[in-house]
């Protein structure tokens, strides 16, 4: 009795001295969709996939199947199943040869973690000494989750959810009775079974598992070839980890099947495009401020004269005439135009800059909404004169967007494309646009650069009531197309990443139309624009003030209303306030929030009352129609 004791007690001390193995072994880093998507999985070492396996994320139908045919007695032993590894040497004694090894789930996860053969008695022996470890230190939840992160599957694959992406397409989290047979057969013999090299293997292996599970064979076909794993918005995911090179797991706001969609409208096109032609798109939920879809180019690759490893939603390019409707915002939030002003559309010249017109005509006299609408060059650059080139720079910045200034000082030439800008700035600058919900721009002036690109008529077979806007950059190095409706913003680019021209691309000819099939991808209708706001002047060029009616009164401009009080951005202690104005034609009327508080105000000091706590948009309007506003905070 006392040799037993001391036995049992040099036994506890051996096992209780085992080194163990690592349990947590590296897995793929992933990058994920809005909603949990897997859109992109990186290799671990030797160029293994090992997705993480959620504890609850799988199918509880595989575990107890697992359990049933690998080790009935898995939550009864203590690692090493005695009666199992007797009946396998007496079957191996019977048969001269092994017919099972007894091997218990805890020891195969020993010789999972360890990477050990079965094939020698030490090998065993140590693997019996690990599981008995494991299991005085583990729980048997966390065994079992050891086996199904670390299970092989065949080929690099380990881990359940790998082989569920690989052979089924999906996450292991709902699986058929036959999907969960074969991933309970795979594991024993993953070479001998895999189903895309020995499908009569892998059904045969299945169906015995089936059978000592009391279940009928499945008349489904076994998968005959493994599938990759996704690849979506390669670009964004290495970018991603460059970014954050610790992280294990990025959870995006994009859409995995939106991303998909643009991908393949990518690809499509690209096959009727030049060598070494890339392409972009880009989707924008306005709404939200998120960006659900990045091609940063067709293919992932630089075969075949691809240039596609390289991301060209990110890249810094000519906007060509993309600007036109920033500075057309600018100049209706500023009171300096308004979309039925007239401008005089003929040879002019801006100190040394003389602009022409793409098409090297001149059409005279013209409202800004034709300017537009025709994509003029002078209106925008008499425009940018007025405001100054910096408050173009400026507001470019303060709507998210990074201007690159080749000589460092902005000049006119940025109204027509002298600047570097990504797809991703102009679909980020168009995005507030869209919204109309800017602190720089007055929602009434975003809106009327929208109804103006929305009256642009679109070609046969492109969504009606779209507003977007198309460039072409000097030497035809880049083509562009933006359009928005009432959520959504989508850009497209077309050009080549070493900045060479582009022969014969035009943006309206080339952009335009995979921007239209992109809207047309994304959605069946367009998402409605919203109406006017209520300080909106609906006239036409005869019905508006004086100082409206053409551009080219500086006297005027220098005389419109500015807001001495409360300044842009200012924060209130107090919600009593009182509204100071300089300059402006009197008498004056108050908005706040876009509603009347105040008509016919005939001093330029005008008490408003008492403001909510939080943010408010105060704007005056002057007897000729011009404006001024501030955006404050009121503290609370």
């Amino acid at each position: 009795m006392l040799a037993a004791a001391s036995l049992h007690d040099a036994w506890d001390a051996w096992v209780d001295r085992t080194i163990l193995p690592a349990a947590l072994a590296e897995t793929s880093v992933e990058m994920r969709d809005r909603d949990g998507q897997l859109m992109r999985a990186f290799a671990v070492e030797d160029g293994r996939i090992r997705l993480a396996v959620p504890p609850d994320g799988v199918d509880p139908r595989l575990t107890q199947m697992l359990i049933a045919y690998e080790d009935k007695r898995f939550y009864r032993h203590n690692g090493v199943d005695g009666r199992a590894m007797l009946r396998a040497v007496a079957q191996a004694v019977q048969a001269g040869r092994v017919v099972s090894g007894g091997s218990t789930l805890t020891m195969q996860v020993a010789r999972m973690l360890e990477n050990s053969g079965t094939g020698s008695i030490p090998g065993k022996l140590r693997q019996m000494r690990v599981a008995w470890a494991l299991e005085r230190q583990m729980g048997k939840a966390d065994i079992l989750h050891l086996y199904l992160q670390h299970a092989p599957y065949g080929g690099r694959i380990e881990g359940v959810r790998s082989a569920t992406f690989t052979w089924f397409g999906k996450e292991p989290h709902r699986l058929t009775e036959a999907e969960a047979a074969l991933l309970v057969a795979l594991p024993q013999a993953p070479e001998a079974r895999r189903p895309d090299r020995r499908a009569s293997a892998a059904r045969a292996a299945r169906d015995r598992v089936l059978a000592r599970v009391g279940a009928d064979p499945s008349q489904t076909p076994v998968p005959t070839r493994a599938r990759a794993l996704p690849r979506l918005a390669p670009h964004e995911a290495d970018a991603l980890r460059v970014a954050q090179p610790g992280a294990t797991r990025f959870d995006t706001t994009l859409s995995a099947p939106v991303q998909r969609s643009m991908a393949r409208l990518a690809t499509v096109h690209n096959l009727h495009m030049a060598r070494g032609t890339s392409l972009a798109i880009m989707v924008l939920d306005h709404t939200t401020g998120q960006v659900i879809a990045r091609v940063g180019s067709p293919e992932y690759t630089d075969a075949n004269g691809r240039p596609g490893f390289i991301d060209m939603t990110r890249a810094k390019r000519s906007p060509g005439s993309t600007l036109k409707p920033v500075i057309y915002a600018l100049a209706f939030d500023r009171g300096l135009a308004h979309p039925e002003t007239v401008f005089a559309d003929r040879p002019t010249r801006f100190g040394s800059y003389a602009p022409q017109n793409f098409d090297g005509i001149f059409r005279g006299d013209v409202t800004a909404r034709q300017a537009l609408t025709l994509s003029l060059n002078i209106p925008p650059v008499a425009l940018t004169d007025a405001l100054g080139p910096e408050r173009l720079m400026a507001a470019l910045r303060a709507l998210g967007a990074d201007p690159k200034l080749p000589g460092g000082k902005a000049g006119l030439a940025v109204a027509l494309g002298g600047v570097g800008l990504s797809l991703e700035d102009l679909v980020k600058v168009y995005g507030h646009l869209a919204a109309p919900d800017t602190p720089l721009i007055a929602p009434r002036a975003a809106w009327q650069v929208g109804d103006i690109l929305r009256g642009i008529a679109p070609p046969p077979g492109a969504p009606a009531g779209l507003a977007y806007k198309t460039g072409t950059s000097y030497g035809h190095r880049d083509a562009w197309a933006i359009g928005y409706d009432g959520q959504h913003v989508i850009g497209v680019w077309i050009g080549r990443p070493d900045g060479t021209s582009v022969p014969g691309a035009f943006g309206g000819a080339h952009a335009a139309p995979i921007l239209f099939e992109a809207f047309g991808r994304l959605k069946r209708r367009l998402t409605p624009a919203p109406p006017p706001p209520p300080d909106t002047l609906l006239l036409s060029t005869a019905d508006l003030p004086p100082n409206l009616r053409r551009f080219g009164d500086a006297r005027d401009a220098m005389a419109r209303p500015k807001m001495v009080f409360p300044p842009d951005g200012a924060v209130l202690a107090h919600a009593e306030t009182v509204v100071k104005v300089a300059g402006g034609t009197l008498p004056l009327t108050v908005l706040v929030n876009g509603a009347v508080v105040t008509t016919g105000a005939a001093r330029r000091e005008v008490d408003i009352g008492t403001l909510a706590p939080g943010f408010s948009d105060i704007a005056v309007i002057d007897a000729l129609g011009r404006s001024t506003r501030s955006a404050i905070r009121v503290q609370r």
